[in-house]
């Protein structure tokens, strides 16, 4: 969690363009954002609807919001982040999605999947994944077939489905929504990185 003079000097993730002159200054820096992530996480959890006729899964801002930390904050921070709302709501604080809590639900496979996906899109943000708009759509779809692969095997055993029903459930009805995210994140990653690149080569 502490950045070096060479690390602000070189970001590896978007994060690391905060500044911090001091190791304390850096600790501080980063606890802010992971508490400040976590609660985006749970905000972003409220922006949900269900459709029981199509999904238990409710269709959820969540996913979008969880691959964005996960590029912006780098593995370890993004690993806090996820792993302070998997904690914090399974302890009882409402903020999965609609203002629930607990672990007692079909879909909490989803939020241990969020922190596999987060920690895995921040290693590959830190190796310049989130760089180019190839490399961004390569990061999304590894951090959501991360969740998936917790999500629908959790949801399949809490319901007691057959596999291809609960891909039909936990994964087919979401995949539009999924390119649409996609999409707008292969734009809004590499872009930011360009206009931060552009900013510093004006500076220099």
């Amino acid at each position: 969690m502490v950045a070096s003079a060479a690390t602000i000097a070189a970001p590896r993730v978007l994060a690391d363009l905060l500044p911090a002159s001091t190791r304390t200054a850096a600790v501080a820096r980063d606890a802010v954002l992971v508490l400040a992530g976590a609660g985006a996480v749970g905000a972003s959890a409220q922006v949900a609807f269900t459709i029981p006729q199509i999904s238990p899964v409710p269709f959820v801002l969540t996913t979008f919001t969880v691959l964005l930390l996960g590029a912006a904050f780098g593995p370890l921070r993004a690993g806090l982040t996820l792993a302070l709302y998997l904690a914090a709501g399974a302890a009882g604080v409402p903020w999965f999605t609609e203002g629930t809590s607990g672990y007692a639900m079909p879909t909490f496979g989803y939020i241990i999947g969020f922190l596999a996906a987060a920690v895995a899109v921040g290693f590959l943000a830190e190796r310049g994944g989130d760089r180019t708009v190839l490399k961004t759509v390569g990061l999304m779809v590894a951090g959501n077939v991360i969740m998936y692969a917790f999500g629908v095997p959790y949801l399949a055993v809490a319901l007691d489905m057959s596999a291809s029903q609960a891909l039909d459930a936990g994964m087919v009805p979401f995949l539009a929504g999924d390119f649409v995210k996609l999409v707008f994140a292969a734009l809004l990653l590499p872009g930011t990185w360009w206009a931060v690149n552009r900013f510093r080569n004006q500076e220099d």
